[in-house]
């Protein structure tokens, strides 16, 4: 019963802070018209806060420990950070087009590997690497396909962003690989 209480004070939290964070456009839009966002644009950032909050207040829960939590954090912050900026502004050019389309892979192969990697700490290590080698895939794609010639874009934007983000997954990585070896070393 203790558990519960706690998980649904959990989920009240995200509740709370998502919408506290949908207040700050909110309210922005009130004051300026430089933030002119739409009931979907709402929605959307809605359900991304709200799934973001609630995965790192489940995902945890499956190996505790300060490292752990850090690398879920790492890990969920990184895939937030992706899709929001994708969604925002486009993180190639400027607006929709195909080189931030392939973004979606990206978050498919963060998703599907964390899945069948059952949310252990080998497993998400692998899924963090898995998900630093597809960002560089679509780094290299993006450039020999010629989308540095769209607007907005260029080589050095295209392997900035990449590198960035091949960074952040390949950090969450070895944080999850840290929490292993250590799971490793306490079973022994």
């Amino acid at each position: 019963m203790k558990a519960l209480l706690k998980f649904h004070q959990s989920i009240f939290g995200v509740v709370l802070i998502t919408v506290l964070l949908l207040m700050v456009p909110l309210v922005a839009m009130q004051f300026t018209n430089e933030v002119n966002w739409s009931i979907s644009d709402f929605i959307i950032m809605g359900i991304l806060l709200f799934s973001t909050g609630l995965a790192y207040v489940l995902l945890p829960q499956y190996s505790p420990g300060l490292i752990n939590r850090v690398a879920f954090g790492s890990a969920i912050g990184s895939t937030f950070l992706l899709i929001w900026v994708n969604l925002a502004v486009g993180l190639i050019g400027g607006g929709p087009n195909p080189a931030n389309l392939m973004y979606i892979g990206v978050v498919a192969v963060v998703l599907i590997s964390t899945f069948v990697g059952r949310f252990t700490a080998k497993g998400m290590e692998r899924s963090m690497f898995v998900t630093s080698f597809s960002v560089v895939l679509v780094g290299i794609i993006q450039l020999l396909t010629g989308m540095q010639h769209y607007p907005g874009a260029s080589v050095v934007e295209i392997i900035g962003v990449n590198s960035f983000f091949v960074l952040l997954f390949a950090v969450s990585g070895l944080l999850f690989r840290y929490v292993a070896l250590k799971q490793t070393s306490d079973n022994k």
